[in-house]
């Protein structure tokens, strides 16, 4: 998702909006600009191709007046990367920005170089922004050119309009993308989350579904999507967790490995009490929940996946899982009891979105995981739970991964109780489990230089596979997306009975197979995998725990040594060393850590 922030300001708002898009480049990276009116009412803008610091040293030596004005750091989806692609787009007394994509904007292109318009870009923006104006060259006000626009156009989006000649104005609306308003002291400020806003504002009103707003210092004026005037709420906000610092590290993904202890005891104070279990699903009845339905993208896929196994094993409930963007399409049958789980960090992801919808009135209940409590998805659940996370700045998700399994892990054992597959005595020694992680996690990471090592080695290889049995199989696979996200090498992750059955043809001794093999039931059979690669030349890396190793037979490559750890905490621990190496193999790659090329933080379009 790109990034929006908008400015009604006193002051000269170039330096502000600047700023505020520094804390959303990790949303877009591809190009940047912004737009002003000045107090003569001229509408003016300054963009650049790639990172924000270019856009930065442009207004040094070309200044931008005003004290209205928008903003925006681009993820390409329309178009090349390109200045004339870059926002704001203008056409004549209009500039605009906008998250998402407009579905119809071929016909719209077509209607306007029919009419008269010259196009400057190849983006599906700049036709809303040369409609908007063509309206206005017909006699409508801005407001209701705006309002005859998001008639006329199709898909989703989050737009944030400016106007010649109107230094106290914005209008925004929103449609399948999030858009919050920001109240100030005689100010008013647009952003497309609230990081945008966390050092102007923390009184934010969030436009809900298919909303629109007429927004000036006074305040802005709220419709919804049939025009009616719509009371939304302002909300306080607590900014102080969403400050973005790096806090000594070179990269936010590092920082966010790092904070994983204290992230997973947050999530157990969240839902946990020293006697049992305090989290609270209003509604949720697992004596009469037939199956579980979990639906998520990418990583939170693999968190649903581990969680699979968890709810089967512990609570004794089938679950189905989907990749949210087959969910819908394959429009699934919904057995009486069913309860459908959507995981999202931003709650803001299109499809899982999308998916969520279907659900609505076909599901028992609806329950999401998200990171963030006031986004869309967390907004149309029954029940929603917080992952507690915090602001999550690197585009590959590691402590978000870890929070939505150990709140995956309370539920599981929540379910486990109320079905009378879990007694009192298990639950206690769960729960103990559980507590043990902080630490376990703390420990991991300080092998951090064992893994370094090894990340040099597997960075100089093409191709890398990640083997793990049972609830090791989705790390196998989260293990691979890690290094895929960010080294850019070409890694694939296997359940390791699948091993002869295809992916065996590709071992060799050039590249590496990581094996995820703590001792638990399933530790023989993954050696008789393990020892199938080493036969044919290949180079095992077994990240495991001390007894693993010594029962491993020998003639590893190399040995990643873990803590010993209790099953149901494996998949939380592990993800550790996976993230550490493939962060490794980035730096050793010399890659962008944290913006990884052709990768968006939030997926807010299908």
């Amino acid at each position: 998702m790109c990034g929006i922030i908008g400015v009604l300001g006193d002051h000269e708002v170039a330096p502000i909006i600047v700023e505020a898009l520094g804390r959303l480049e990790y949303r877009g990276y591809d190009s940047a600009g912004i737009a002003t009116v000045n107090a003569a009412g001229t509408l003016d803008r300054r963009r650049a191709v790639g990172k924000l610091v270019n856009l930065s040293d442009l207004l040094v030596h070309d200044p931008l007046p005003g004290k209205a004005g928008i903003g925006h750091t681009r993820w390409a989806t329309h178009g090349g990367v390109t200045t004339p692609n870059a926002h704001p787009h203008q056409s004549g007394r209009v500039a605009l920005v906008h998250n998402g994509i407009i579905e119809n904007f071929a016909a719209l292109r077509a209607e306007l170089t029919e009419a008269g318009c010259t196009l400057e870009s190849e983006t599906d923006t700049e036709t809303v922004a040369a409609l908007t104006d063509m309206f206005l060259e017909q006699g409508l006000s801005p407001r209701d050119a705006v309002q005859k626009v998001l008639t006329r156009i199709e898909g989703a989006y989050s737009l944030l309009f400016l106007f010649a000649g109107e230094d106290d104005l914005m209008i925004a609306a929103r449609k399948n993308s999030p858009l919050a308003i920001g109240h100030g002291d005689g100010e008013m400020y647009v952003g497309s989350d609230a990081i945008a806003l966390s050092n102007l504002t923390d009184r934010l009103t969030y436009l809900h579904e298919g909303d629109w707003a007429v927004i000036t210092r006074a305040g802005a004026e709220i419709f919804d999507a049939a025009g009616r005037p719509a009371n939304r709420e302002i909300r306080q906000v607590r900014m102080d967790a969403m400050r973005i610092e790096k806090l000594g590290y070179k990269h936010f993904m590092m920082k966010e490995i790092a904070e994983q202890p204290s992230v997973v005891d947050r999530v157990l104070d969240a839902y946990l009490a020293e006697d049992g279990i305090t989290m609270d699903l209003p509604g949720v009845d697992f004596t009469q929940v037939s199956r579980v339905s979990i639906v998520a993208c990418g990583t939170a896929y693999y968190a649903g996946l581990v969680a699979k196994y968890w709810f089967e094993h512990y609570a004794r409930l089938p679950v189905d899982i989907d990749v949210a963007s087959e969910f819908r399409y394959r429009e699934p049958p919904f057995p009486t009891g069913t309860l459908s789980v959507f995981v999202s960090q931003s709650g803001e992801t299109a499809d899982t979105l999308a998916a969520l919808r279907y659900s609505e009135g076909k599901a028992a209940k609806i329950v999401s995981l998200v990171n963030s409590p006031e986004s869309s998805i967390a907004r149309e659940s029954d029940v929603a739970l917080p992952i507690h996370a915090g602001v999550e700045v690197s585009v590959a998700s590691t402590k978000a991964f870890t929070a939505m399994l150990a709140t995956f892990a309370v539920m599981v054992l929540k379910a486990g109780v109320e079905r009378g597959e879990i007694d009192a005595e298990a639950l206690a020694g769960h729960l103990a489990d559980l507590r043990k992680l902080p630490g376990l996690m703390s420990h991991a990471i300080s092998i951090e230089g064992e893994l370094d090592k090894a990340a040099r080695k597997v960075a100089q290889s093409r191709d890398v596979l990640f083997l793990g049995r049972g609830q090791m199989f989705p790390l196998a696979l989260e293990g691979a997306l890690k290094l895929k996200e960010i080294s850019y090498l070409h890694a694939e992750g296997y359940a390791s009975g699948e091993l002869k059955h295809g992916p065996i043809a590709l071992v060799d001794k050039e590249t590496p197979t990581v094996v995820l093999a703590p001792h638990d039931g399933l530790f023989e059979k993954t050696v008789s995998n393990m020892q199938e690669v080493m036969a044919r030349g290949g180079r095992v890396l077994l990240i495991a725990d001390a007894r693993a190793i010594a029962k491993s037979g020998g003639n590893v490559w190399r040995t990643i040594t873990m803590p010993d750890a209790p099953e149901l905490i494996q998949p939380m621990l592990y993800a550790v060393p996976a993230q550490l190496l493939a962060y490794h193999a980035a730096i050793a790659k010399g890659t962008d850590v944290d913006q990884p090329r052709n990768l968006a933080k939030s997926v807010t379009v299908e």
